[in-house]
């Protein structure tokens, strides 16, 4: 028969997490007051499902702001930082024509 009576043992619960930076995070550029007329560019990262995906966020985006663009890239080289591959040139000037960039990876 099972003794209901007993108090369970107590136990200490530790966090997972570690002590940290109490420096709150924040982006290296200002968000975007509205998406509207703006620019966005979509940077696919040559995953095969990166495509599919930026291009649902931008039916979304386009049928919440109607006046928005977008402007695609598909990265040089799979698994490398358009930055450091021969595409660094056009990718930069990518970057100099959007306003604000979103990437997947597509896994």
């Amino acid at each position: 028969m099972l003794d209901t009576t007993k108090r369970p043992a107590d136990y200490e619960v530790l966090s997972p997490w570690p002590e940290a930076d109490p420096v709150p995070a924040r982006g290296i550029t200002p968000r975007l007051d509205s998406l509207a007329g703006k620019t966005i560019g979509l940077f696919a990262n040559g995953k095969r499902a990166a495509v599919p995906m930026l291009a649902a966020l931008e039916r979304e985006l386009k049928a919440k702001f109607p006046t928005l663009k977008t402007s695609w890239y598909k990265c040089s080289v799979f698994n490398t930082p358009e930055i450091l591959t021969f595409g660094r040139e056009k990718f930069e000037a990518w970057v100099r024509g959007v306003d604000a960039v979103a990437l997947t990876v597509g896994d």
